[in-house]
């Protein structure tokens, strides 16, 4: 199994049993994620509860709670929104910060490259859920969510840049 950390943070944010597609040359991996249920159990022992005077649902306490599962799987913490000003600010630090972190080759691909992607980001701004990883780094990977053209469930955005591959 791969695990891919933050470069900046070390947190978890992805592995690959969630495919993902390159977008904007390679900059950027778009992840599919899915609406799940948890928690929910339906267990049917072969009672009767109307013949006991039970209702149908005595006794019962259903804990089922409805997650995205890549949010959940790694415990994404979601952030405030950011408006243009916010993001543009938060572009410019992260790539400094990521920058250095790269090899001389992959840094110039980064700077070659980031541009598009930053404004590929910024055309969907007013779309965009922002998530960082658990230990909530305030310079680490962002992780952004969108609903395609009418999709009942989200797409997640990852700086393919941002993120080490770590063999489980």
């Amino acid at each position: 199994m791969l695990v891919y950390q933050d470069l900046i943070s070390g947190d978890e944010l992805l592995s690959d049993s969630f495919p993902y597609k390159e977008i904007e040359n390679g900059m950027l991996w778009e992840v599919e994620g899915k609406w799940v249920v948890q928690g929910a159990v339906d267990v049917n022992i072969g009672a009767n509860p109307s013949a006991e005077g039970g209702g149908e649902d005595e006794g019962v306490d259903d804990q089922a709670v409805k997650v995205v599962d890549v949010v959940d799987t790694f415990r994404l913490q979601e952030q405030p929104p950011f408006d243009k000003k916010q993001f543009v600010a938060y572009m410019k630090k992260y790539i400094k910060n990521l920058s250095s972190k790269l090899d001389p080759e992959k840094q110039d691909l980064f700077k070659k490259h980031i541009e598009g992607a930053t404004k590929f980001l910024l055309s969907k701004l007013k779309d965009l859920q922002f998530f960082v990883g658990e230990s909530m780094h305030d310079d680490g990977t962002m992780v952004f969510a969108y609903y395609k053209d009418g999709a009942a469930d989200p797409t997640f955005i990852y700086f393919a840049y941002g993120l080490k591959e770590i063999k489980c």
